[in-house]
């Protein structure tokens, strides 16, 4: 994989407003293996031009820059501890897969599987997604992953769910036509409001149910979810 990064000049994106951001960016403490994965690894895997400290224009960031050529480009939203993120990207080495968690500790869990499993097909941009979607060039994406996002549960919060329109436009955008968007949660209210505000952005619902995918790997939030009782659902969108 290529670490030498581009933009493409855009000024449409500018001036974007301030964002709130909900959620935790630290937990338990780091182990001493932890913290090395992220001072030797980190830096050479993370996309240049994200943030709005290192490209307050938003000029985009081209694809192509980030991976070395034009392979399909895959983004998993909030990829947790990184295990479903690593098995993509290891079932699939003809993609380049761009991963967003801004959970400093799950950054530091996939850094260990990615040394372990000796993959170069992605990125990770630690920090919030939306930063990322602002600078991706329109229909630059071929499928998107949303797997066991926090659920906000309380009524009052449900606003700061990804399924909002806050979220779904930005992630519209930057999909192709036809592109897959896949959401797995183990809350009937989460997928009660995505059937409801997804299509919205520009999805067709395809299939939804409690099989998933044939290429799924379990993941450490869906295995809690079943020990505490809570059977996952899995959705999977097109974008029109």
């Amino acid at each position: 994989m290529s670490q030498s990064y581009g933009y493409i000049a855009d000024m449409t994106n500018a001036d974007k407003p301030f964002r709130n951001f909900y959620g935790r960016l630290r937990g338990h403490t780091l182990r001493a293996s932890q913290k090395t994965y992220l001072v030797e690894d980190l830096d050479a895997l993370r996309p240049r031009g994200v943030t709005p400290e290192e490209n307050p224009e938003r000029k985009l960031v081209d694809p192509v820059a980030i991976f070395g050529d034009a392979r399909p480009v895959w983004l998993e939203i909030g990829f947790g501890g990184g295990e479903h993120m690593v098995h993509m990207a290891a079932k699939n080495p003809e993609i380049g897969l761009i991963g967003c968690e801004p959970y400093i500790n799950g950054v530091a869990m996939l850094l260990g599987k990615i040394r372990e499993a000796a993959v170069d097909n992605l990125v990770v941009h630690p920090g919030d997604a939306r930063d990322l979607m602002d600078v991706l060039p329109d229909a630059s994406v071929t499928k998107a992953f949303l797997n066991y996002p926090d659920p906000w549960p309380k009524r009052r919060h449900h606003r700061r769910r990804f399924v909002t329109e806050e979220h779904l436009r930005p992630l519209a955008r930057i999909l192709k036509p036809g592109a897959e968007f896949r959401l797995a949660t183990d809350i009937p209210d989460y997928v009660r409001q995505a059937l409801a505000e997804v299509p919205k952005a520009g999805f067709d619902l395809v299939t939804r149910g409690g099989v998933a995918w044939a290429d799924w790997i379990s993941t450490r939030y869906e295995q809690k979810a079943l020990r505490e009782g809570r059977p996952p659902h899995y959705l999977t969108f097109r974008r029109r």
